[in-house]
């Protein structure tokens, strides 16, 4: 492939029980089922790869692109993954999510394949009171967890936390955690889907039985203590002439800003991709030898690495994403 230029892609959307409408409603997403729990933003997932909106690569998914550009559309920076390192999703917890955990990747590994999850949320929206379970209050043993698991008691133990616009969570893997009802958030994760799941209120799946628990899995991987890392941005806000930014969250697999754009000078190096998820207002991405692109709210823009410089504007708020 002779260039390599952005384009935009379209998210697959999961129809879980605990899903709402908005977005759908708010963020422009399509999809057959009358709600949508995930959009898929930017996937190589099996369980759910986005694809290539438009331009000579249009209905490829983004695998396939990737496999017809190289590794030179990833940058030399994920030249050390054996696997696409990251998933983004957009999240609607009409109800709450299960108690769940997810494991490291050596667990994963020896347990069926794949690879673990480490994961951050950035709290889009919430409602007023709204609360996520993360990690435990106090440390406790093992005996303790199993048995709070059998007696239904393990709420009780459970970090509770009130979530607001703007919180954010880095979620090690084997870190115990769990969406509460009424929150809206961006996930930003490690390319795996391997969640076990402890306790699911009692909850029927479409099937009309109790959706499967993963108790054996989960007692071996927990961390059964407080969580190890503060619920904040990692930097401070930074103002620039056009645009603010503040970095939510790095880690090996990721470093993600949230950026409030009017005008903002942006570069795709050699050494990774960047991807641009719009969270709110609209603007269009203008690069050297590219066609204009335009991107509202509920967006995901791909932009490959070695593109070089290019320019987004309007009135927006992004999750800027790279490795």
């Amino acid at each position: 492939m002779s260039e390599l230029k952005p384009f935009k892609l379209t998210a697959v959307c999961k129809d879980y029980i605990w899903g709402g409408t908005r977005l759908i409603t708010e963020y422009n997403q399509k999809t057959a089922s009358d709600k949508a729990a995930e959009s898929w933003e930017l996937s190589c997932h099996p369980d759910g790869p986005s694809v290539v909106d438009g331009g000579a690569c249009g209905g490829l998914t983004l695998p396939e692109y990737i496999n017809k550009a190289g590794i030179k559309a990833l940058g030399s920076d994920c030249a050390k993954f054996p696997y696409f390192p990251v998933l983004i999703k957009l999240i609607d917890a009409k109800n709450s999510l299960s108690i769940q955990v997810h494991p490291d990747n050596a667990y994963a590994k020896t347990h069926g394949g794949g690879f673990g999850k480490t994961e951050m949320w950035y709290i889009i929206d919430c409602k007023p009171e709204a609360f996520l379970y993360y990690g435990f209050k106090h440390k406790i043993s093992k005996g303790e967890f199993k048995e709070r698991i059998e007696n239904g008691t393990l709420l009780e133990v459970l970090n509770k936390a009130y979530v607001h616009k703007g919180d954010v969570f880095f979620i090690d893997s084997g870190t115990l955690h769990a969406i509460g009802e009424g929150i809206l958030l961006a996930e930003i994760q490690q390319n795996s889907n391997i969640t076990y799941r402890i306790y699911d209120y009692g909850r029927l799946g479409k099937d009309g039985k109790p959706r499967e628990l993963h108790i054996a899995n989960a007692v071996d991987v927990t961390r059964l203590a407080p969580p190890e890392r503060q619920s904040s941005p990692q930097g401070p806000a930074e103002t620039f002439p056009g645009y603010s930014r503040t970095l939510l969250a790095s880690c090996e697999y990721f470093t993600v800003y949230d950026m409030k754009i009017n005008e903002a000078e942006m570069n795709a190096g050699e050494n990774s991709f960047n991807s641009i998820i719009c969270i709110n207002g609209k603007g269009s991405l203008h690069g050297a030898g590219a066609e204009a692109i335009e991107f509202e709210k509920g967006g995901s823009v791909f932009v490959p690495a070695s593109f070089g410089p290019y320019t987004i504007s309007g009135n927006c708020e992004i999750i800027f994403t790279y490795v």
